[in-house]
């Protein structure tokens, strides 16, 4: 797994961790005010409103525990107020449409054809990572951008300080509203094969961390720098990217994948369905993702055939892992339960992540394929939110295994008993 996705999935892990928290600890989910009403609570999807207060007064409060973690993030929001604005239109090639607002990506896993004289077309050698995508700047902005409007808007949150929010705000309106630089609400061009295609709805799964931002757009309701105009905005640009994604060749593909790509698709279109006030179709994907995604792609044993056929097994398997813990997550909104779906024959959420454990604990040796080394620690964020819906004791006692997280992890801020829960475990 590469640097920069072991990044974007650690972000995700942890945007995620509130929705699980212990109920006896914090107010009950599902408080979503529209903007200006009497409640305090943000209108968020992967966090949960109301716990997120518990924390923010915490912080308030100078809570010890939570000052390292606090520390760090604000240190982090202060280097984004000089990041950016990030943009799509300045990249170095001009997509077949010549429209530089378009988004555009290359096939990571697809190098050129050493047999032909000019490469083409190319062919894959999956899980290795071509370095001349890097000439396309696309992701690289979006993943910025996406990691600075983050930062920003749970620093503002957590501070109401709104130089934050001003700044979040400045890098919403260049990426999603700008005239002169927004992009287009379309992944036509994602992922193309240089001599096979123009595009692929695999693309789609660079997108994924957009849920993180309409999230963090949630954060920044009621501050003097988000208008009511640039809601709007955002929200028309959402409507459109996820009637695209509907509609279009390529989002028909990927809703149709089968592995880890279905599931982020299905992530994406809830996430902005919710935002843009479609709960009907986000209950109707979460309710399909039963069989579509969880019956489909797990084995009674808890194995994921699709994943573990690739070159980086345990990389994947927890990869699409997470992205249906994402969506348990976002199901607790709209009261659709898939952390305790279970098929007659035992596929689940649960079997997926529990054939996985031992190996995290090096109780069983990994005999699929990994062609990079195996890093059980990713497990460990799955594991610890997991923790917070499976309470039995069987999953208790195997959590006092797992290391404690660091002190100035910004997990700590989002979810205070997941910093402290292996203490809490061996009481």
């Amino acid at each position: 797994m590469s640097l920069k996705l072991f990044r974007k999935r650690v972000s995700v892990v942890v945007l995620c961790a509130l929705a699980c928290l212990s109920a006896s600890a914090i107010p009950t989910q599902g408080q979503q005010p529209s903007r200006g009403g009497a409640e305090k609570f943000p209108r968020v999807f992967l966090l949960d409103a109301s716990r997120l207060e518990v924390v923010r007064a915490a912080i308030a409060r100078g809570d010890k525990d939570l000052n390292p973690a606090w520390a760090k993030l604000q240190r982090d929001a202060d280097k984004a107020l000089h990041e950016g604005p990030f943009s799509i239109v300045n990249k170095g090639v001009t997509p077949p449409s010549s429209d530089m607002h378009d988004y555009m990506s290359q096939a990571p896993y697809f190098w050129p054809d050493p047999s032909k004289p000019n490469g083409l077309p190319y062919i894959r050698r999956d899980g290795e990572r071509n370095p001349e995508i890097r000439k396309i700047t696309d992701s690289a902005n979006l993943d910025r951008m996406e990691s600075a409007v983050e930062t920003l808007a749970l620093a503002y949150y957590f501070k109401s300080d709104e130089a934050y929010a001003a700044k979040a705000t400045q890098l919403l309106r260049a990426f999603f509203l700008d005239p002169a630089t927004r992009m287009n609400p379309n992944l036509e061009y994602a992922q193309f094969i240089p001599g096979v295609n123009t595009g692929r709805g695999i693309g789609l799964i660079e997108t994924r961390g957009l849920t993180q931002v309409v999230d963090a757009i949630g954060l920044l309701e009621g501050s003097k720098a988000l208008t009511t105009e640039d809601e709007r905005g955002l929200k028309d640009w959402f409507a459109k990217f996820l009637q695209w994604m509907l509609d279009s060749k390529n989002g028909r593909e990927e809703s149709a994948a089968k592995n880890n790509h279905g599931s982020f698709y299905d992530t994406q279109v809830v996430s902005f369905a919710l935002f843009v006030g479609k709960k009907e179709l986000a209950m109707k994907v979460l309710e399909e993702a039963k069989q579509k995604r969880i019956a489909n792609q797990i084995e009674p044993d808890g194995r994921q055939p699709l994943e573990l056929a690739r070159t980086k097994s345990w990389n994947y398997s927890t990869f699409n892992l997470e992205a249906l813990m994402v969506l348990a997550t976002l199901g607790q909104h709209v009261g659709v339960d898939l952390w305790n779906f279970q098929t007659k024959d035992g596929r689940s959420i649960r079997g997926a992540l529990e054939f996985l454990i031992p190996v995290a604990f090096g109780e069983r040796k990994w005999s699929y394929q990994q062609i990079e080394a195996l890093q059980p620690e990713t497990l460990f964020p799955l594991m610890r939110r997991a923790a917070l819906v499976y309470k039995d004791q069987k999953y208790q006692a195997t959590m006092t295994k797992v290391p404690t997280v660091d002190s100035a992890d910004r997990s700590r801020l989002l979810s205070a008993n997941v910093a402290n829960f292996a203490k809490q475990a061996q009481r």
